[in-house]
């Protein structure tokens, strides 16, 4: 037995990059995909979906809506319980959720079980990243601590690839409910994969000492070859990975509206917030815009997939270009990009002589501009605030983001459904991410 060291974190950021500990960025990474997947699923089959059940576009987007609603109250209140309850523990209910409600999601005939299915979804989703990305930075050294929540933000748009590809193979052999019934089995099969391998978070198990806390400790670090401890560790309460519970959440909250922090706050709310209400705009009505254009549904997925393959391009060169120059305005940078190139596709799609293959590379090519400059402001939040208020910040400013994905694709979906032409949403889009792009210089983050 040896004894305790000051804190728990010194273990992992002494050490190497075990392959335990990259397993579990890995199955992080994999079960975020999941989160990618309950969005994208929907937006593959929402051309379907509205044909055999006879739903206007407008109904469509009321679907999309609630199910980003349901993300956003699940990053906001449902991912707290993992303070209590513990991340492994999240991250498995929050699969089980997700898996039984997409495969119950098939057997719906109404828009209304349609929409309840598809919010509870959302809750399961949203409480998934924050869990998710906890995890795999507690398990993550120092030095690879940021390559890791990087990684693990990345597997939203990898899923969403991902599901594009898998729908040209699943919809035209099964129809729709195939989609939903292939994808919510696998998602339950990676509950049962969370419970074998996903060990509790070693920070959660010090700060709360649930029963046997020690001999879970032990457990957890014989993975690692560490030697038993006599007594349990300190947490390091300068750890920006588990806060100190000297504020409730209301206190933690207010102190984001400071007035050294209210205008940073502000500008980063509403940065997220325009970029979201685009990035959801396109994440579930790609699909139907292509085909509305008259393209076939395969290049409706192509399309889909190709602007996640961007994202995930864009997320790789936001990640190297930001250790040259700064944060911020690498994000305002690829934000407005995004805005003109939405707007050359705007003017592209009512050209007569317009090719295919333009339309998707201006897709591809928007996907990795909006998407990676998103991306990036998770770690302009993380870098806004101080450590006893950073994963209050973080949450909030994702939280309150995702109301605009509440309100971007049912905004589109109902001007769809009264005429407006897809150049028209095009073009009205591309103006949240051209003012987003301004606030985010205005942060000054490097």
């Amino acid at each position: 037995m040896t004894a305790a060291p000051l804190n728990i974190s010194e273990f992992i950021d002494r050490g190497g990059f075990s392959a335990k500990q990259i397993m579990i960025v890995g199955l992080c990474l994999i079960f975020n995909m999941i989160d990618g997947f309950d969005i994208t699923a929907m937006a593959v089959t929402a051309h379907q979906i509205g044909e055999e059940m006879g739903l206007s576009t407008d109904k469509l987007g009321l679907v999309f809506s609630f199910s980003l609603l349901g993300m956003m109250m699940g990053a906001m209140f449902l991912a707290t319980l993992s303070d209590v309850i513990g991340r492994r523990t999240m991250i498995i209910i929050t699969l089980l959720l997700v898996g039984s409600t997409v495969v119950l999601t098939s057997l719906v005939d109404s828009l209304t079980w349609l929409i309840v299915l598809r919010f509870i979804s959302g809750l399961g989703a949203g409480a998934m990243l924050a869990s998710v990305a906890t995890l795999a930075s507690e398990y993550s050294p120092e030095r690879f601590r940021a390559l890791s929540v990087t990684a693990v933000t990345a597997g939203y748009p990898l899923g969403a690839m991902m599901t594009g590809m898998v729908a040209s193979s699943i919809v035209p052999e099964f129809g729709w409910r195939g989609m939903f019934v292939a994808g919510g089995s696998v998602t339950l099969v990676l509950a049962i994969v969370a419970f074998i391998f996903i060990p509790e978070s070693l920070q959660f198990l010090c700060k709360k000492q649930p029963a046997n806390a020690l001999q879970k400790v032990n457990n957890i670090l014989a993975g690692f070859s560490i030697q038993p401890l006599n007594e349990m560790p300190l947490i390091n309460q300068s750890d920006g990975a588990v806060e100190v519970d000297r504020q409730g959440i209301l206190e933690k909250m207010l102190s984001l509206l400071t007035p050294e922090l209210r205008r940073s706050t502000l500008t980063l709310w509403a940065t997220f917030f325009l970029c979201i209400s685009t990035l959801y705009f396109l994440m579930s009505w790609i699909p139907k815009l292509i085909i509305d254009l008259g393209y076939s549904a395969e290049s409706g997925n192509l399309a889909f997939t190709l602007f996640n393959f961007g994202g995930v391009v864009g997320i790789v060169m936001l990640g190297s270009m930001a250790s040259k120059w700064s944060l911020s305005n690498l994000i305002s940078i690829f934000a407005i990009t995004a805005a003109i190139l939405m707007w050359v596709f705007a003017a592209a799609a009512s050209w007569t002589a317009v090719t295919e293959v333009l339309l998707m590379t201006l897709i591809f090519l928007i996907g990795v501009s909006l998407q990676g400059g998103y991306t990036g402001m998770y770690a302009v939040a993380a870098k806004l605030y101080p450590i006893e208020i950073r994963s209050t910040g973080v949450g909030w400013a994702i939280g309150l983001g995702r109301l605009g994905a509440v309100i971007g694709p049912g905004l589109a979906g109902y001007m769809l459904a009264t005429g407006f032409s897809i150049t028209s949403n095009f073009l009205l889009f591309g103006i949240p991410m051209l003012i987003g792009g301004l606030f985010a210089y205005q942060l000054k983050v490097r």
